[in-house]
């Protein structure tokens, strides 16, 4: 960008804006809290839960004997695994600090809506179960304000350092985000509304990026169709959505639907940092459709605050328009059915 944006507040008062730009400047190249520490070593259980979750067979991560024998002279983490050892819990400590944030002063300037846009991992070796990992945080760059589709906000790259316990760097990740105004809502066109497929609900949510790899499935969820990519190759089926299949490399593929039908294979409840509009413990589910691929999403608002929600249980795909012209496939619970087996049961 060639020139600065200027927001409303900014063009009132030309001072407060240059005042928070010197404010956020000032952050640049210190430290964003305390030194986080794992709460565990690295170990064996936790690298098979994450290769469940993502469906990553590597034996020289899961088979002893294998690792052994391989370079590696035994069982190794998965390199994309160098975020969650430091993660905190859903109690976290305080972080340690002397004054506000990055984060609180750009809330108290009032851009209160944040957004992940990018996240970049660097590694310099692999982590081995018995590891204990550490991770210290410094503000790498803070843009000057911009004006993006979600609204008027400044993005804020963070640099985390990660470390062994002799004090060795073992890899780095720059994780940008945008601190936002949101932008007004549109005012309601008078033509006719867009044909809804489920009930319409509040929005307010940010819209997916589009590209050639994915339009085709947020156009078949406009449809009431759920979609995933099937190889032309080796008829494999696969989500998320991408170029190349992973088990054959082939660039070729068809879009072809699905019952919406499935398991919930794992899920979590979102508690922080907040996102409007979504309420504190949110759920997030990782569905295995039946047909074998896995999609992340979430359940239909009259489900997502059950207490009893549990892994296996089965859900059906619902189309919801959650804002005027964006439907999105959601899950709702389906009472008293079984865990699918190969025979059909379960549907």
């Amino acid at each position: 960008m060639s020139e600065r944006t200027r927001s409303p507040e900014r063009a009132r008062d030309p001072a407060a804006g240059e005042s928070l730009e010197r404010a956020l400047e000032g952050f640049v190249g210190t430290a964003d809290g305390g030194t986080r520490r794992s709460p565990y070593p690295v170990n064996e259980a936790m690298i098979h839960h994450w290769c469940d979750a993502m469906g990553d067979r590597n034996p020289s991560y899961l088979d002893p004997d294998f690792a052994k024998a391989s370079i590696h002279g035994g069982v190794v983490a998965p390199p994309t695994m160098l975020q969650a050892w430091t993660m905190p819990g859903l109690r976290p400590q305080a972080p340690e600090r002397t004054g506000p944030s990055i984060l609180e002063v750009l809330d108290e300037a009032g851009f209160t809506s944040v957004v992940a846009t990018n996240c970049e991992q660097e590694y310099l070796r692999y982590l081995e179960p018995g590891d204990r990992v550490t991770h210290d945080v410094e503000i790498e760059s803070v843009s000057p304000e911009k004006t993006t589709a979600l609204g008027v906000g400044h993005f804020v790259t963070q640099l985390y350092t990660y470390r062994d316990a002799a004090g060795e760097v073992v890899g780095r990740m720059r994780f940008r985000l945008l601190k936002f105004r949101p932008a007004p809502a549109p005012v309601a066109k008078s033509a006719e509304p867009t044909p809804v497929v489920g009930p319409r609900v509040p929005g307010g949510r940010p819209r997916p990026s589009l590209n050639q790899d994915v339009a085709f499935f947020w156009e078949g969820a406009a449809r009431g169709e759920l979609l995933v990519q099937r190889c032309d190759a080796c008829g494999a089926l696969r989500h998320p959505p991408g170029p190349g299949c992973p088990d054959c490399a082939s660039l070729d593929w068809t879009p072809v639907p699905v019952s919406g039908h499935g398991t919930i294979h794992s899920f979590v409840r979102h508690h922080h940092p907040p996102i409007p509009p979504f309420e504190s413990g949110h759920p997030v589910v990782l569905v295995e459709l039946d047909e074998g691929p896995r999609l992340v999403s979430e359940l239909v608002p009259e489900d997502a605050a059950r207490e009893d929600l549990a892994i296996g249980m089965r859900v059906a795909v619902r189309f919801d328009e959650v804002e005027e012209a964006f439907t999105m496939p959601r899950f709702r619970i389906v009472e008293g059915a079984r865990q699918h087996t190969d025979d059909g049961g379960g549907r």
